[in-house]
């Protein structure tokens, strides 16, 4: 017969343990609790031994120890009887002339080999109780001492701490006394629960301390760079995974854009209530749109869309959001990584096969989404599945050169707040410019930091992000909007219906921002010229000028920080910005008002800092 000590506070599948603990010749000691529960499940038949066996198989604590349990039950199993069984180890003589020498004793030693042991509830007490007393009753210690004695002798002992585990146990038992490394893996799972509980306990006494368990639950197949050895993905104190990977083996800057771009939309979504998209490149957005109002003839011509109608586009939030996000900052976008908050459908799918791209992540897919989508990269396309409400911890952590940097979430909800100080003389501004606002500031909150954003009808077309200075981040997103723009003038879209058959999509994409650009050196305008059927005639700066100044007058700019001088307006100026959100708190401040008010320019102050470091 082999011996088992149970005594555990959740209950949960605990009979199905003890039945198969029975058949396979197994006799128990458990302490009140635990001991009564099983003494019930025998008499009501839900434990399948006769009950003329109970006093023989199933045995309390007090009459294996000859001693009873003490101060109220907080003295139970803390006696050299049962530790003795716990860490008697038969391959060391003198432990084996220990047993002999008390074989014939009333302290007869027996060898124990499996302890099912879970913690008195201290974190939920503490989390559902105010009272200290009760709190701290509910510090265990008798349960934490035989989980680290069965985990030390773990070659010889196997401790079993979480219900969850019961059904792998039974599953795997003729391996597990006999492979090392199936008790070496509930060994750990012992240590790292103590370890977690007694993490819980301390923090409880010093609001200070904030301990972090990482629990490895996938292996990435490489690390930043493809000649690093495989990293991992690691949930901290046992949280939930907030992702699903159905399709693929996303690697570790895959997972980076994967989580960053969740976040995003799913806060975009929740936020402005439009399916919202994200392309994602190098762990920051290249593009963000939104599925309000109805896609314009002008965007099926522009996006090529032809193949599909407007009533298909228009049927299909996600497939208009991830259209107008991808086609933000095209260049940028090529081998990017998607985010939509949205169910992908399969007009979506299909705008998506014929990107390049290194994966997606959404709220989820129809079967001929998936279909499609995985026929990408040759079945190996990162598929992943988002979980919508998102629980994580309230403090991040950096850490560098054996250091960590903690600060708490940005979790920074943009609200109706952000819009309650307008001290410019323009004071007007429409809903949907209020909602592009939103949707610039959200975005500022997933780009490096020093970042403006810059969106026109639900697209942040402009991204200006990690510049040394204010003013050359207004620069760099105000150049991307303006080539965004002038993709759209009359003789840009004419352009598309010239290309040379056969010529690539992302070629197509990278000659007509040349084309608005005017970003030829002699040599490359003569190859570029080679693409076309019939000679072309090149924008003028006058033409682009006047388009720009015709037709793209009411964006609008989000800054991450207090703008310093007023020359940061004066540029967004040039940019034909009209509405701006900005935290203010600049010794500047009256200046910056002051020019917004030279041009007419909106501009509301929230005094909120949303840099992401």
């Amino acid at each position: 017969m082999k011996l088992a000590l149970i005594s555990v506070s959740d209950k949960s599948n605990l009979n199905k343990l003890v039945n198969f603990l029975f058949q396979n010749d197994y006799n128990i000691i458990s302490t009140g609790g635990t001991y009564r529960f099983l003494e019930e499940g025998i008499r009501n038949g839900e434990i399948n031994i006769d009950e003329l066996e109970i006093s023989r198989r199933l045995i309390s604590v007090e009459t294996f120890t000859g001693f009873p349990e003490i101060l109220g039950g907080r003295v139970k199993t803390m006696h050299p009887k049962i530790y003795g069984g716990l860490l008697y180890d038969p391959k060391l003589p003198e432990h084996i002339k220990d047993f002999d020498k008390f074989n014939d004793t009333a302290y007869k030693l027996e060898k124990i080999d499996l302890v099912v042991v879970n913690l008195y509830p201290f974190q939920k007490t503490m989390e559902n109780n105010e009272r200290e007393e009760e709190i701290i009753e509910q510090i265990d210690i008798g349960g934490v001492s035989l989980l680290r004695a069965a985990g030390k002798n773990y070659k010889n002992v196997i401790p079993l701490c979480n219900p969850n585990e019961y059904e792998d146990f039974i599953t795997n038992y003729q391996y597990s006394f006999y492979l090392e490394l199936f008790r070496k893996e509930y060994a750990m799972k012992a240590f790292i629960h103590v370890t977690e509980y007694d993490q819980n306990i301390s923090s409880y006494f010093d609001k200070r301390i904030k301990f972090r368990t990482y629990i490895e639950k996938e292996t990435i197949k490489y690390g930043c760079n493809p000649y690093q050895t495989n990293s991992h993905l690691s949930t901290i104190n046992n949280n939930k995974l907030p992702i699903k990977i159905l399709n693929g083996n996303p690697g570790y800057i895959n997972y980076l854009d994967a989580l960053n771009s969740w976040l995003l939309v799913s806060e975009a979504h929740k936020n402005l209530g439009y399916i919202t998209a994200t392309s994602f490149k190098h762990t920051a957005p290249a593009g963000v749109g939104i599925s309000r109002g109805v896609i314009l003839q002008k965007e099926i011509d522009l996006y090529e869309l032809n193949n599909y109608t407007k009533d298909e586009m228009n049927n299909s939030h996600t497939a208009r959001a991830f259209t107008r996000a991808r086609n933000c900052d095209a260049l940028s976008s090529f081998g990017d990584f998607i985010a939509i908050s949205g169910i992908v459908d399969e007009t979506c799918a299909k705008l998506i096969k014929r990107e390049v791209s290194d994966g997606i992540i959404a709220k989820g897919y129809t079967e001929e989404a998936f279909n499609i989508l995985k026929q990408k990269k040759k079945g190996r396309y990162p598929i992943l599945q988002g979980e919508w409400n998102i629980n994580y911890d309230r403090v991040e952590y950096r850490e560098i050169m054996g250091l960590a940097i903690s600060q708490h979430c940005n979790n920074e909800f943009i609200t109706e707040e952000y819009f309650k100080r307008v001290p410019t003389q323009n004071t007007e501004i429409n809903s949907d410019k209020k909602e592009d606002l939103i949707l610039a500031t959200i975005t500022l909150k997933y780009t490096p930091s020093n970042s403006i954003t810059i969106v026109n009808e639900g697209q942040v077309i402009g991204i200006g992000a990690g510049q040394q200075n204010r003013v050359d981040c207004i620069k760099l997103a105000g150049n991307k909007a303006n080539v965004f723009n002038l993709k759209r003038h009359p003789k840009s879209i004419e352009l598309l219906s010239k290309f040379k058959e056969g010529i690539k999509r992302q070629d197509k994409i990278n000659a007509v921002i040349k084309y608005v650009n005017n970003d030829f050196t002699e040599m490359e305008l003569e190859k570029w010229k080679q693409l076309f059927t019939e000679e072309i005639e090149l924008l003028t700066e006058e033409e682009k000028s006047d388009f720009l100044k015709n037709n793209m007058n009411d964006m609008v700019l989000s800054s991450d920080a207090f703008f310093p001088f007023r020359d940061n307006i004066d540029y967004a100026n040039r940019y034909n910005i009209k509405y701006i959100l900005n935290p203010g708190g600049s010794i500047q401040d009256e200046g910056v008002i002051n020019a917004c008010d030279e041009y007419g320019i909106y501009m509301a102050i929230t005094g909120k800092r949303l840099f992401l470091h």
